[in-house]
């Protein structure tokens, strides 16, 4: 059974409930036969048979005691026999019950104490079951006489006679209904879930482009837009695995095309100079450098992302670091001419690993020179803001389109489509940062409009110190 399909099993179930409702409602009627119809027909048997035997006084039968038997016995549906012996009753009853005899020697002791004995069962005479009871009636010297009265019992399906149809025609219209109940939610269920299983063949496929058209809201509609989603997430994951691919190739392509190039020009001295030797060699350092970088920022990233880095938390002077940090783009600040703006609160604490948020600063830095205008203007803060430590970088130059907004921080994605060599960088410094500040439970925004330039915001929480105000407070 474990094999069987979900239909299957519910078929199953489904069929084993109807035989269920008809097995139960077999055993109920003749429960009701039993209890009622046999227990009442008992009852008045016993009491008629009590109420017989009461009209005897001292074992005198009169005639008007036979004459208001005899007319029982026409009028009513019960045969009460009267007798002095035991014995007679097979006169009057010469009828085998269940193929004994009416009296059994064990019945003696019951009657002789004063107690009826009842009977039941078929007589075949008769054709059908009978129920009676034999009462034994004393006098002065011990038992005068018996009185057995009985009835033959009609059929089960007698006594139900006007109720079976109605059983019937009820059964019938609930079991229509429920055949209606059942189709319906077959089709509202294995329905979609044949689209569903038919649409994850495509998916397997590759063609993510398929989707569960529903308007339900129940458990089925959520599986569908579950289902829409994931297609949507597969398809996304698909084309940013074609971009990742294109990209990393394009990254990777270039450096060796100058290195492959650079070395064949040295190998076969085509050069003019040892000094046009040694800038050939500069190149061919530069541009391992360059793939040693991205390399390396590729598998840090991967490393961040899986989860497999762990952050060694340390309260750190982030005001401190942060010009640290900035001291470490003095030449290049000086080369560009920039103009750098200081808004720091030096008082700032947080909890965090140190490397890793000087990585933060590093990398926002890098881009905010690298694309900053010569003569532009650098403005950097450091301010505190509910329990966090707002660091807010903007610099003036090239501008984010509004359209690339939203994809910074993606791999390899940088705002100059052409990949101009001349600003460099792998296009995973803001992914990383991303990814740090995660980690940091922070918050990451970024901006960009020509009238203020672009400005990163970055969020870190503050360090708590137990019994005492936050240290961003």
């Amino acid at each position: 059974m474990k094999d069987w399909t979900l239909s299957k099993k519910l078929l199953a179930v489904l069929l084993s409930s109807v035989a269920f409702t008809i097995l139960f409602s077999f055993f109920f009627i003749h429960f009701l036969y039993s209890k009622l119809y046999l227990d009442s027909m008992e009852e008045s048997i016993v009491y008629q048979g009590k109420r017989t035997a009461s009209h005897y006084h001292y074992g005198e039968l009169s005639d008007e005691i036979i004459e208001k038997i005899q007319w029982y016995n026409i009028v009513s549906e019960y045969e009460i026999i009267v007798v002095d012996q035991l014995d007679d009753l097979s006169t009057y009853f010469p009828y085998k019950i269940d193929y004994k005899n009416l009296i059994d020697k064990k019945d003696y002791p019951s009657l002789e104490k004063g107690s009826y004995v009842l009977k039941r069962g078929y007589v075949e005479e008769l054709g059908r079951e009978v129920l009676g009871a034999i009462f034994p009636i004393k006098g002065n010297d011990g038992l005068i006489g018996f009185i057995y009265i009985y009835v033959p019992l009609a059929d089960i399906q007698d006594v139900f006679r006007e109720s079976i149809p109605i059983l019937i025609a009820v059964g019938c219209l609930f079991f229509f209904i429920l055949f209606l109940v059942v189709n319906r939610a077959w089709q509202s269920i294995f329905k979609p879930l044949q689209d569903l299983q038919h649409l994850s063949g495509e998916i397997s496929k590759g063609n993510y482009s398929k989707r569960m058209h529903t308007v339900r809201s129940d458990e089925i509609g959520q599986l569908a837009q579950a289902f829409n989603s994931m297609s949507q997430s597969l398809a996304q994951q698909e084309e940013q695995k074609r971009e990742f691919t294109s990209n990393i190739v394009h990254e990777l392509r270039t450096p060796l095309t100058y290195i492959s190039g650079y070395v064949h020009v040295l190998q076969d001295k085509i050069y003019s100079s040892p000094e046009e030797a040694e800038q050939y060699l500069s190149t061919i350092e530069k541009e391992t450098a360059r793939l040693n970088k991205l390399i390396n920022d590729l598998a840090e990233l991967n490393h961040l992302q899986a989860g497999m880095y762990t952050i060694e938390r340390q309260p750190i002077a982030i005001a401190q670091l942060l010009l640290d940090t900035l001291d470490l783009f003095h030449f290049r600040l000086t080369e560009k001419h920039a103009d750098v703006q200081l808004e720091l609160e030096e008082d700032l604490i947080m909890e965090g690993d140190p490397q890793r948020i000087q990585q933060v600063f590093y990398n926002t830095i890098d881009n905010a020179v690298k694309y900053s205008d010569v003569h532009g203007a650098l403005h950097i803060q450091l301010t505190r803001m509910d329990g966090y430590a707002l660091y807010s970088l903007t610099n003036s130059g090239m501008t984010i389109p509004e359209k690339d907004i939203g994809r910074i921080g993606e791999r390899f994605f940088r705002t100059d489509k052409a990949r101009n060599r001349k600003t460099g960088g792998t296009g995973l410094g803001l992914s990383i940062v991303q990814e740090i500040v995660r980690m940091h439970d922070g918050s990451f925004k970024i901006t960009s409009d020509e009238t203020t330039g672009t400005t990163v915001e970055i969020e870190l929480p503050c360090l708590t110190i137990q019994g005492k105000d936050d240290s961003c407070d």
